[in-house]
Order: structure tokens, then sequence, then C-alpha cells
């Protein structure tokens, strides 16, 4: 299927392209370069490079540094001789998108201790002070798309994205203010940040038996209803905690290799499209990260997009950026002997 797969990555970056040029005014023919940040496997997909070695132990990448390309030959309608760059890959589960993140962000030039987070089903962490990088990838699954969740739904018009403890109750917000369909990630974390903060969850992620209308039993499973029709159901609770006790895992395995306690780090850089709209106050309630100041959680958004941008304007920083490969060391999580007795322990919620 490599050859469909490519053909529908292709078309797909050549209406972006085709859009973006329309919107700022620009025909495609007088754009002269492109720079592209992606994970690996959609790296090697639109390349045309079998990826299928990524899948499997020891998790092999065709390469970590690619040579600019002809946009003609990613299907781009542009400049007949332009060029594409393609930003360079850590390892198989840390690709180019992350090393444009890590880019954007500054890993190997500020030096106060940060904790960078691109929250996905596959979550990309990197821990460093400017001279010191370490770089992990940790499984956390769908439930921050909120696949595996009952009431679950994109985010889009009507999906539940905030909830908020107000006078003792919930107080449920929907994107755009309209009526509730669903729940999509950052109201999930919401939601049960607030449950637990009410008392209504413990610690074990296990409903608490409390006198509350909102709380029931449905086909034998206790479920609590956000609306009349949107409901959060205990296996809910337990897929959120399986994804966050594999990213708190992940950066409680960085810490201890970089040889820092939790409280030492001094900024959390949430970033990605989810991380985007994540409530800071959240994340530290159920232990996704680090308990430290919410001010000190900031959200970094579209980093990936930024670092190709200063790729693309300066050949300097497409330099750092395939520099950042020899600075950052990768941690490989899946052959750590102590990765599951750390994942049990993070799979409470903290106190």
């Amino acid at each position: 299927g490599l050859t469909k797969l490519r053909a529908l990555a292709q078309d797909t970056l050549a209406q972006l392209t085709r859009e973006v040029c329309e919107e700022a005014g620009v025909d495609p023919v007088h754009v002269y370069e492109v720079a592209m940040a992606g994970n690996a496997t959609m790296t090697q997909i639109l390349l045309g490079i079998d990826p299928e070695p990524l899948g499997v132990a020891p998790f092999i990448m065709a390469t970590a540094d690619y040579e600019p390309v002809d946009a003609t030959e990613l299907g781009l309608a542009i400049h007949p001789r332009a060029k594409a760059i393609i930003m360079p890959s850590l390892g198989a589960y840390v690709g180019g998108d992350i090393v444009a993140g890590a880019l954007a962000s500054g890993m190997d030039r500020d030096k106060r201790l940060r904790l960078f987070i691109d929250v996905g089903t596959n979550c990309e962490i990197i821990l460093g002070n400017g001279e010191k990088i370490l770089a992990t990838a940790a499984p956390a699954g769908p439930a921050f798309e909120a696949a595996s969740i009952k009431c679950g739904v994109r985010a889009a018009a009507g999906a539940i994205e905030t909830v908020k403890v107000v006078d003792g109750k919930l107080e449920i917000g929907t994107i755009d203010g309209a009526p509730a369909i669903g729940i999509c990630g950052s109201g999930l974390v919401d939601a049960v940040a607030c449950l637990v903060q009410l008392g209504i969850l413990d610690a074990s992620g296990k409903f608490n038996e409390v006198d509350d209308p909102n709380l029931v039993e449905r086909d034998g499973e206790k479920i609590y209803m956000l609306t009349e029709d949107v409901f959060l159901s205990q296996r809910d609770v337990r897929e959120l905690q399986f994804a966050k006790a594999a990213i708190a895992t992940g950066w409680a395995l960085l810490a201890e290799e970089f040889g820092i306690q939790d409280s030492e780090i001094q900024q959390v850089l949430l970033a990605g499209s989810f991380g985007s709209y994540l409530s800071p106050a959240s994340a530290v309630k159920i232990g996704l990260v680090p308990k430290i100041s919410v001010l000190r959680i900031v959200s970094a958004g579209n980093v990936a997009g930024e670092g190709a941008k200063m790729a693309l304007l300066s050949t300097q920083e497409r330099h750092g950026a395939t520099t950042l490969l020899d600075e950052i060391k990768y941690v490989e999580l899946s052959d750590r002997a102590d990765f599951n007795d750390k994942f049990v322990e993070r799979l409470a919620f903290p106190v």
C-alpha cells in the first residue's frame, strides 16, 4: 500500500500548498523552497520509503538526515527547480517535527532546565538545560484524541473542551458554545481533574460511593453524567490514566537519567495541537506534568511549524537543526527494565 499512501500524502500537501499560496496572494511558481517537518513514518511515506522497519524492534530509520529533494518529486506544483528541505529525525518515534520544535523552543540555547512535551498518541519528551539534552517517546495511546473514549469526539463545534468547578459544581464549556455533542481531549483531562478535586474519583481512579445524582450505573458500569447525553465512564478514566502514566513515566525516567528532581524543572512547554489547549492546572492535578507552579507551564503552540519557518529563513538555523542530532541523546524506553514498575507507580492521581 506504500504507493497509494504516498499519493495520498502528496495530494494533501499539494492541496495545502495551493490553499496557503492563495491565502497569501502568491503565485505558486514564485515559491522556491519548502520545508517539511513531520514524524519519521509520514516522512518516509512521503518520500516513498518503506516505513515498516520503523514499527518493529530495533526501530530502524532509513536515515536521520535527508538531503534536499526536488519539490516536484513530492508532487508540489511550485517553481520547477524548487527544493524541499526535510527536517532531520532523532529516532523512529522522535521525528523531524520534534527536532523542528526543539529548534524553535531553543532547547539547545536556553540555560534553564526545561521539559518539552508534545502530547499525543505518541508523546515526544525532551529535557534539557542547553548543555545536556535528553529525548524519548512514550506510548500514550489515543485517549487524548478521545478516540477510545465512549463519548469522545474530535475538537469540533459542540465538543466539551473545558470543565471547571464553580461553587462545588461542574461548569461545562463547549467549542463555539454549541450544544454538547461529546467530549474532546482537553475536556477529558479537565473533567477527570475536577472529579478528583470533588472527591467523586479517588486517587486510584475509581468512582467513590458518593451521593451525587449524576453518578449512575449503566450496563454494570458506573458513569458520571456531564450533560443529559454526554458521560464519563469508569473505563474512560482508566484510558486517561494509562495515557498520563505513560507520559509521566517518560519524563520521570529522563529526570532520573539527567540526575535531577522534578522540582528542579524550571519550565514545562506543552507543544502540539492538543498541548496548546490543555489546562496547566488540570495537567498538574492528574499528574501528567511535574507538580510545579502553573505559571511555569506554558503553551508552546505549533513549534514544529515555527521550526520549519526558521529553517526556511536561515541557513544557520537549518544547520542548527542538523546539529541537534549530535546534541540530543535519545533514550529508548522499550528496553528499560524499570519502565513497567514506574508506569504502575504513576497510574494513581496525586493527592
